[in-house]
């Protein structure tokens, strides 16, 4: 596969002997190791935690109830949305899975580590890779949630796409042949691509990226012609999901002005949430917090937001995982009442590896966000920032971070149950460049590959273990079942 360039991130890269800021305003010095001792580094790493042992999973005979982890997790949720999460993860495994990174953080614990780390995702499953806009307008294929990540090991984001291929695969009923393949295509696609990366220059790993036009024209011999065709589709639908889209759908005028229209409980305005007085207050406070939000913006971009004016705000439901976590719409207008702006700001709390690994060096978690996800990304949305909310002006008196972007800007995911084997293949082969491409450029891309190999018995380990963990997965599944029959919790299917 024939990465592409895009222009780099800004801000200056350490030198040889160099020290750099971290998050919290301490200084660390910053090692730089020969190719030699990399490779060294990664075959030391390999001997002491052989390949193999990565096929390894063996729950303890107490592992953690998986349904008083979604519990905890609830407590600081918005009350009333989190059955709707819970009926979000009963519509099948992969739906499960989707909303149980906290359950898997918490067996990867318990896994085989190389020592080696990168800026993970903590969520890679397969719904977390699509398509959207770079700022040059060209639609680019990448990673597109980062709620969780964190510097960890880099073989747990290989472990979560791995096995959500698995799970996807089972769920569409392909043979398990098609099922093993996929996988084992994701993760080959994953080590080769390291390999590419090890051998590459700092700045073209960093200039590398995906564009979807080029990677349809590149694989169009490989598919079908329905199949192209259906992709060709996607893309081009995926052009059509932007800020005017949104308006349109979201939007109706009301005394001459555009409002946001009413969806209960997925949207609801903030009109809808308080009155009088009260209102008033919660649209000035949200305001404020909107302008605090634009000063963690790069200039430019923040000028090109002080040209846009807010005229409303509402909460919406977001994902699977994330539903019951604050997340708000902000609708800004331009030039004129058809030059809109949607904004999303999403509430963001610490991430699931940081039970399990070390806490996140920023003291926002919204910062933490933007900081991984800018590492990770190619190219990121322009309007990527974050804010503070402080326990004087927080929801029950506490303290809550967000980050905001973007709601839509030609953003398109892939339609996962339509898939056959041979694109689930292809779209996996696509996940592990984009995973290894991101773990590149912020770890040990030599070690990773020295560490990987050549062979294929990194990627027979991973397939064993993704074996072992779809089962896992399947009985969990059937716990939150078991639960909501049970009445232990609510659930509220259909949203």
């Amino acid at each position: 596969m024939s990465p592409s360039t895009v222009a780099p991130s800004s801000g200056p890269r350490p030198i040889r002997g160099s020290a750099i800021a971290k998050g919290n305003g301490t200084v660390k010095a910053v090692p730089h190791l020969s190719v030699a001792e990399r490779v060294a580094r990664g075959k030391t790493a390999r001997a002491e935690v052989p390949r193999a042992s990565q096929a390894e999973f063996n729950p303890p005979p107490r592992r953690p109830d998986p349904i008083k982890l979604l519990e905890r997790q609830a407590k600081t949720r918005v009350p009333e949305l989190v059955p709707i999460r819970y009926g979000r993860m009963l519509v099948s495994p992969f739906t499960f899975y989707r909303g149980a990174a906290l359950i898997m953080a918490s067996d990867l614990a318990a896994t085989p580590r190389s020592g080696l780390q990168v800026q993970c995702c903590g969520d890679a499953h397969l719904s977390n890779f699509g398509v959207f806009a770079s700022p040059e307008r060209q639609l680019v294929f990448d990673i597109n949630d980062f709620d969780e990540t964190l510097p960890g090991p880099w073989e747990w984001d290989v472990k979560r796409l791995a096995v959500s291929m698995l799970i996807a695969a089972r769920f569409n009923g392909f043979p398990v042949k098609n099922e093993e393949q996929i996988v084992l295509d994701t993760v080959e696609a994953y080590r080769t691509a390291m390999a590419g990366f090890a051998a590459m220059k700092n700045l073209d790993v960093w200039y590398a990226h995906l564009d979807i036009e080029a990677v349809l024209k590149e694989y169009r011999s490989q598919f079908k012609p329905k199949e192209l065709k259906r992709g060709e589709k996607q893309v081009a639908k995926a052009r059509t999901k932007d800020s005017m889209a949104a308006f349109s759908k979201l939007t109706r005028e009301v005394d001459g002005e555009a409002r946001i229209v009413a969806e209960p409980p997925l949207i609801v305005p903030i009109d809808d949430l308080a009155t009088g007085r009260e209102h008033d207050q919660m649209f000035d406070l949200l305001h404020e917090l909107i302008r605090s939000y634009r000063e963690t913006l790069q200039h430019d971009r923040r000028v090109l937001l002080e040209q846009f004016h807010l005229t409303d705000l509402a909460r919406k439901v977001v994902g699977v995982g994330s539903v019951g976590t604050r997340a708000w719409i902000a609708l800004m207008l331009g030039r004129d009442g058809q030059d809109p702006l949607f904004l999303q700001m999403k509430e963001a709390e610490s991430s699931v590896l940081e039970e399990f690994l070390e806490p996140s060096e920023f003291e926002n978690h919204g910062e933490r966000v933007v900081c991984g996800q800018r590492l990770m990304q190619a190219s990121s949305d322009i309007f990527l920032g974050w804010l503070h909310i402080p326990e004087e002006q927080g929801e029950g008196g506490l303290a809550r971070d967000y980050y905001g972007r973007q709601l839509k800007d030609w953003k398109g995911s892939a339609e996962i149950e339509q898939m056959v084997p041979n694109a689930m293949a292809q779209y996996g082969k696509l996940c592990g460049w984009t995973l290894a491409r991101a773990h590149a450029c912020s770890g040990d891309r030599v070690a990773i590959a020295a560490y990987l190999g050549k062979s294929a018995a990194f990627d027979r380990a991973i397939l064993e273990f993704s074996h072992a963990y779809a089962e896992q997965n399947e009985r969990d599944y059937k716990a939150l079942v078991a639960a909501v029959d049970a009445g232990r919790i609510t659930a509220e299917t259909g949203l």
